[in-house]
């Protein structure tokens, strides 16, 4: 239900966002009784593809009040659903929340466009042939604690939105909370713990770097950085 869309260069090895209007579907199957029988590691995957749209969406710098509700309702939709959808793909509940979450998302992401994570995804997605949705949910906590610079009050919303207590805590404790959930969720879907474990080079960062640097889902991230910021965020992921 987006005006983005994904094609890869199969001969440079990177993948490139196309944001056109016209791209955007007239319509949308979304029914999840076609999804019960996903394996386990594409629900986790896809899912947390579904989080990390939320979560970029919120934190983006062009976030409205419109795509706050959307990606807040999607971020709790996700917390209280993905486990059970992982767990038991045949609980219908689990995966109608989860269509409604992963649709949330796309509004949020679709009007507020997303950043940093989906920028490095793309080039390890392009480079490696990797799962997009574990790349995102790899590098989401460690982009978020890039993030958290610069808007830890949002971070902080997030952590509440994923069941997080954050009473009597500072800004900056709260949205601590928020990557740690983000971090515990991956781990309880089996997501893989870094990069390494995908085959990923330390040698290919730099121009995995340069190339996230050129994605334009990277133009709506709120700390803009350098290319050696965005290497350090690849090597956290490790």
């Amino acid at each position: 239900m987006t005006i983005f869309c994904i094609i890869t260069d199969e001969e440079r090895h990177i993948k490139m966002a196309i944001v056109d209007k016209h791209v955007t579907p007239k319509i949308a199957v979304n029914d999840p009784k076609l999804m019960v029988d996903m394996p386990k590691s594409l629900t986790a995957a896809t899912g947390m593809d579904a989080l990390t749209h939320a979560v970029e969406a919120y934190v983006s710098t062009i976030a409205t009040p419109v795509t706050d509700a959307c990606a807040l309702q999607a971020i709790k939709l996700i917390s209280a659903n993905l486990r059970k959808a992982v767990e038991d793909g045949k609980d219908e509940k689990a995966r109608d929340n989860m269509a409604y979450a992963e649709f949330l998302a796309g509004m949020a992401f679709n009007n507020a466009s997303l950043g940093y994570v989906h920028a490095m995804a793309h080039q390890l997605g392009g480079f490696y042939d990797l799962p997009h949705g574990v790349c995102n949910a790899v590098l989401l906590p460690h982009v978020q604690t890039y993030n958290m610079q610069v808007v830890p009050e949002r971070l902080a919303d997030i952590a509440v939105s994923m069941g997080e207590n954050i009473e009597g805590l500072s800004v900056e404790e709260a949205a601590k909370k928020a990557i740690e959930a983000i971090k515990k969720l991956s781990r309880d879907v089996n997501i893989p713990s870094g990069l390494s474990e995908l085959g990923v080079k330390e040698e290919d960062v730099e121009t995995l770097a340069k190339n996230a640097l050129l994605d334009a889902c990277a133009l709506t991230n709120p700390k803009q950085g350098t290319l050696e910021d965005v290497m350090q965020i690849f090597k956290n992921a490790f």
